[in-house]
């Protein structure tokens, strides 16, 4: 697909009306999401040496003893797709390696090439930047079957002759709904799909699978502080873990918020608490709560690809999504050993870090673009620590933020 085309075509939450419409979010058309094991990971048999009674950190979840699976389609489609064509391919060579810092009409077309599979190396301007790099991570992991913690970010002669054969990516799942996103964990590369045809394909992090206990923050209107009006702060405990299944897009908030799961721009909710959204630290080992991290920049657009009722596939590596259902994470529990690092409440504004002048990032009120969530929703993910912030006034009168150092988002 063209740029043109793709500019041309309607953002997803034009059509998320009717699309909510027809496929009502897994989380609640799967019907039961959890089992009663589940409930015993979650809630029960608790700390380290499996002996302390875990107090569950949003009591308004409801488990059920039944789990929903679906069934897997007949056919299923590889990424790469074949393009047929009775035209001879001329490539043009690449005399050099193409690496971090680089510049020059090479890395200017392998930027258009990336651009055209659906991959996002940012503006066409001959640079190989931060956002290129990661773009060519994905390009590894996903096309060329590298290891997820092993891809070199650069481009070498041979690599570009491949690049230039005609193929395409599909999704793996061409009969879900018109807009779709499929997350492949194993190679933790993301690829968000209109009409079967990739509008964002880029490297991602997910959960790490690891055990934690932190002090939490959660903006008004989170799992844990549903109701309130201010940021609560408390210790809570959970498992960063990323659940493979078929969901569906029921949440978005734009801007920033704070959670049990931690830091996260423009984050779509797809899972109770479990978002994908932008983040600066987004490394090739899963480092988050169990969110899906992609890059700042790149999220940026997110809430323009995605709508509610779009649905979610996850890739665990074992299974196939239906096979699994629409399984919730495991649910925080209160820290029974917490103390209280902090002396005031901060509000929202105030847990921004600040980011240089070379990269400043505008930010709005986090004004939310949201359905009802699901009744049985509980917290799912985990935190980050608070940061600071810095705003100042505009020439028009308006505040702008500058967001830094968002390493720390989930």
């Amino acid at each position: 697909m063209n740029e043109t085309s793709r500019r041309q075509r309607p953002p997803a939450r034009d059509r998320q009306q009717s699309q909510a419409a027809k496929w009502l979010p897994a989380v609640a058309a799967a019907g039961v999401l959890a089992t009663v094991v589940l409930a015993g990971i979650a809630l029960g048999g608790g700390g380290d040496d499996g002996t302390a009674e875990r107090i569950p950190a949003d009591a308004a979840f409801v488990v059920d003893s039944s789990v929903s699976v679906l069934t897997v389609p007949e056919s299923i489609a590889g990424v790469i797709g074949s393009v047929s064509t009775t035209a001879p391919v001329i490539k043009v060579p690449l005399e050099r390696t193409l690496s971090k810092g680089l510049a020059g009409d090479d890395v200017k077309l392998v930027q258009q090439r990336l651009t055209e599979l659906g991959f996002v190396p940012g503006p066409t301007d001959g640079i190989f930047g931060d956002q290129t790099i990661k773009a060519i991570w994905a390009y590894e992991k996903l096309v060329l079957g590298t290891a997820s913690n092993a891809p070199t970010g650069k481009v070498t002669p041979d690599m570009w002759d491949e690049l230039q054969e005609p193929f395409v990516i599909q999704p793996r799942r061409p009969n879900a709904t018109p807009n779709h996103t499929e997350v492949y964990l194993p190679e933790q590369v993301l690829a968000i799909y209109h009409d079967n045809q990739p509008v964002m394909i880029t490297h991602m992090s997910s959960g790490s699978n690891e055990q934690w206990c932190e002090e939490v923050t959660m903006s008004p209107g989170e799992y844990g502080n549903r109701d309130g009006v201010e940021p609560l702060v408390r210790g809570e405990c959970g498992i960063s873990n990323t659940p493979g299944g078929v969901f569906s897009v029921y949440r978005e908030v734009q801007g920033l918020r704070q959670s049990a799961l931690g830091g996260m721009w423009n984050p779509v909710y797809f899972n109770y608490g479990i978002a994908i959204h932008g983040a600066l630290n987004v490394p090739l080992q899963g480092a988050s709560h169990g969110c899906i991290r992609i890059p700042l920049n790149i999220s940026e657009t997110l809430q323009e690809l995605m709508g509610n009722g779009d649905q979610v596939f996850v890739w665990d590596g074992e299974n196939e999504p239906e096979t699994v259902g629409s399984p919730p994470p495991t649910f925080n529990w209160i820290d029974p050993d917490y103390v209280s690092t902090s002396t005031t409440t901060t509000t929202l504004e105030e847990t921004m870090t600040t980011v240089p002048d070379t990269t400043p990032v505008t930010t709005q009120t986090p004004a939310t673009t949201v359905t009802t969530p699901p009744a049985t929703a509980a917290p799912t993910d985990a935190p980050t620590p608070a940061t600071t912030t810095t705003t100042t006034t505009t020439a028009s009168g308006g505040t702008r933020t500058d967001t830094a150092a968002l390493a720390s988002l989930t």
